[in-house]
């Protein structure tokens, strides 16, 4: 079974590097906080903030915590919203200069159908204007065993999700979508479908780099790609640049004696990078942390100076699109874009 690898802070202590282009304006718009694994809440969130990149803002996206514990099951999932709300509201006491949980992306059962309103309704109304859209796990593949609870096959197609499905853009909510790179199409069809509701695919669509996938990176590569090509042809449709440190992927960086530097992370990872960049042009992309679950393969300051040095041959409104006014546009967040900043 794949899961996520432990995370182990005497052996991220064990690098440390400069911060790379710290006045660089970053929105990290994709992080999870949990209580597994000894708990990532906002203290541990802002400890990772505090490794000297200029984060402004983040979004915390749909991990199953912090459900109610009574109450109709349908609604049970808006208390992870409530959470988010509280430890955005920890950090903010705590005095920390970054927007903690800005955007909030949570579950709802997009398979009731058009009872799915009162649902997202409430989950509106839970995030007190940082609710912006949710997240349904569809990630699956018959020759991979994750640690993922048992997923439906096609579920993107099934008539009773594209019901539900349906009610985010009435809404003005959005759709992450995190699934397997042999599901890219899946979500292709989604979007055609629906081409007014905003989704962004996470985790650049996890090319698979385990079990029988292992031996075939560069097949798995070629059909990414391809996959990924005819994706970007739903010009609704964003991609999240991150992820590439899950177990799932393949890197094994968690297995070296010391962790690695972020001129090897840039290295590995360049490839499907600049693909994304290239396919989906820089005002559809936006750096993704994924922490703490890629904080099992390198600490936040060496994975956000890798991605720096991926482009660092980029202008610099590319790198403000890529880090900051991307995701600020897509979850519709409050801080202003770095191209209007500059200018007053």
């Amino acid at each position: 079974m794949v899961t996520h690898p432990h995370v182990a802070p005497e052996w991220l202590a064990l690098r440390q590097e400069d911060i790379l282009e710290p006045d660089q304006p970053i929105i990290d718009p994709h992080h999870h906080l949990w209580e597994r694994s000894g708990g990532y809440f906002a203290r541990e969130l802002m400890e990772d903030l505090g490794a000297g990149h200029r984060v402004e803002a983040t979004v915390h996206v749909q991990c199953h915590h912090g459900y109610r514990g009574a109450g109709p099951d349908a609604l049970r999932p808006v208390g992870e919203t409530e959470f988010a709300v509280r430890m955005a509201n920890e950090a903010l006491a705590s005095g920390c200069r970054t927007q903690v949980c800005a955007g909030i992306v949570g579950f709802a059962d997009l398979q009731l159908g058009a009872a799915v309103d009162e649902v997202l309704m409430a989950h509106i109304e839970a995030g007190q204007g940082r609710f912006r859209g949710v997240r349904r796990l569809s990630a699956t593949d018959t020759a991979v065993r994750t640690h993922l609870p048992p997923l439906a096959l096609h579920l993107l197609a099934d008539a009773a999700f594209r019901q539900g499905f349906a009610r985010l853009q009435p809404l003005g909510l959005s759709f992450d979508a995190w699934l397997f790179h042999p599901q890219i199409d899946e979500l292709a069809s989604l979007a055609s479908a629906f081409p007014d509701t905003a989704i962004v695919l996470d985790h650049l669509g996890t090319p698979l780099g385990v079990g029988s996938y292992r031996a075939a990176r560069a097949e798995v590569f070629a059909a990414w790609r391809s996959a990924m090509a005819e994706l970007a042809r739903r010009p609704n449709v964003s991609i999240k640049l991150g992820g590439l440190a899950m177990a799932l992927v393949g890197f094994d960086f968690h297995e070296q004696p010391l962790p690695p530097a972020s001129e090897q992370l840039a290295q590995q990872w360049r490839p499907y990078i600049e693909n994304c960049i290239e396919l989906f042009g820089v005002d559809r992309c936006m750096f993704e942390s994924n922490f703490p679950v890629d904080k099992g393969m390198c600490s936040y300051a060496v994975l956000w100076n890798a991605f720096k040095r991926i482009t660092r041959g980029a202008s610099q409104r590319e790198k403000d699109a890529l880090f900051h006014d991307t995701a600020a546009r897509f979850y519709r967040l409050q801080p202003v874009p770095t191209t209007n900043r500059r200018q007053t």
